[in-house]
């Protein structure tokens, strides 16, 4: 999947992804044109589009807390990895194996772990807040890799059995159901989080982010609507990674930890923090350049993609988006 901002995500930035016209721009539909083409135009690349799709799912998660309501994590892959291994142990050890009921259960699950962690962490900041979210996702690693009846500890748990999604589309072998269905769960995500960040909540995110003691003042409800705005962000994240379990028909411990955590950081950061286009574009830049490294430098791809983050960083503070927008720009300043 390609994916193109639209030229009302630079105004979108600007105003915190608040704007008093909430409606849906033409711009804002060529990803999905784009999506729907890959589909037929690269049928022997739908295994990683579906991967591509479940990662802008999972960004989008976090952008949610992070660039709108400001809430900085290196723990959000507890979040995934919870709903990865709820739908893993429902479809290997309980028999449950209707893919919406695991999505359902995993989003439940994830949700309530995003209540119960945001109650508590949510009333520290800086450096505590940090070291607190990546302590929950580090005891969840634990607890993963010691209950190996449960989880499969470190070998993972496999034999995942999916159904055919509404009974009728079964996961094969080229990915096309996978793409697909996780396509079609974006699509909702996106959907989702769109209204939400264009709503008058969505706007009182971006004041708690500029100035927590001013919103304070004029009687928001801040904490609440941090707990809130976290637990959402954990449950998309634990359909992302609910998603990547009934892709793979396998869980293991890398949806855990650090690694998965700060990989999407830095898919953030490529596409641009705080838009909501950015977690489309970030994913499926770090993806593709990972996959094309990882066979052209097995043992060095990491500094192809070290490199890309710093000339992103050093040129392009905003992000991709960021070089878009002063392309577009420059086109529309008049000549002198």
């Amino acid at each position: 999947m390609s994916a193109l901002p639209p030229a009302a995500a630079g105004s979108a930035a600007h105003t915190g992804g608040y704007v008093a016209d909430p409606r849906i721009r033409w711009q804002e539909w060529l990803p999905w044109v784009l999506a729907v083409a890959a589909f037929f135009g690269a049928p022997d690349y739908l295994s990683l589009g579906a991967r591509i799709l479940i990662f802008i799912l999972f960004a989008l998660s976090l952008d949610l807390i992070l660039g709108y309501a400001g809430i900085i994590t290196l723990g959000h892959s507890a979040f995934f990895g919870v709903g990865a291994y709820v739908a893993g142990i429902l479809g290997a050890k309980l028999g449950v194996t209707d893919p919406l009921v695991q999505l359902a259960a995993a989003a439940a699950a994830a949700g309530v772990l995003g209540v119960v962690t945001g109650a508590i962490i949510l009333r520290t900041t800086g450096l505590t807040l940090l070291m607190l979210t990546l302590a929950i996702t580090l005891v969840f690693l634990e607890i993963a890799n010691k209950a190996t009846s449960i989880t499969g500890g470190a070998d993972g748990l496999a034999g995942v059995v999916v159904a055919p999604v509404l009974g009728l589309f079964r996961f094969d072998l080229y990915g096309k159901t996978a793409y697909l269905y996780s396509l079609a769960v974006l699509f909702v995500g996106w959907w989702l989080v769109r209204r939400l960040i264009y709503s008058p909540f969505g706007a009182s995110l971006t004041g708690i982010r500029e100035n927590a003691v001013r919103m304070h003042a004029v009687g928001a409800p801040v904490y609440a609507r941090m707990v809130a705005v976290y637990a959402i962000s954990a449950t998309l994240a634990g359909i992302a990674g609910a998603l990547l379990t009934q892709t793979h028909q396998f869980v293991g411990l890398n949806v855990l930890g650090l690694e998965p955590s700060g990989e999407l950081l830095i898919m953030l950061i490529l596409g641009g923090v705080g838009r909501i286009y950015g977690a489309f574009v970030g994913p499926f830049v770090y993806l593709i350049a990972q996959d094309y490294l990882a066979k052209q430098f097995p043992e060095y791809w990491y500094f192809g993609i070290g490199l890309i983050l710093v000339l992103v960083v050093l040129f392009a503070r905003g992000g991709i988006l960021g070089i878009v927008d002063a392309a577009l720009a420059r086109l529309r300043r008049p000549s002198a």
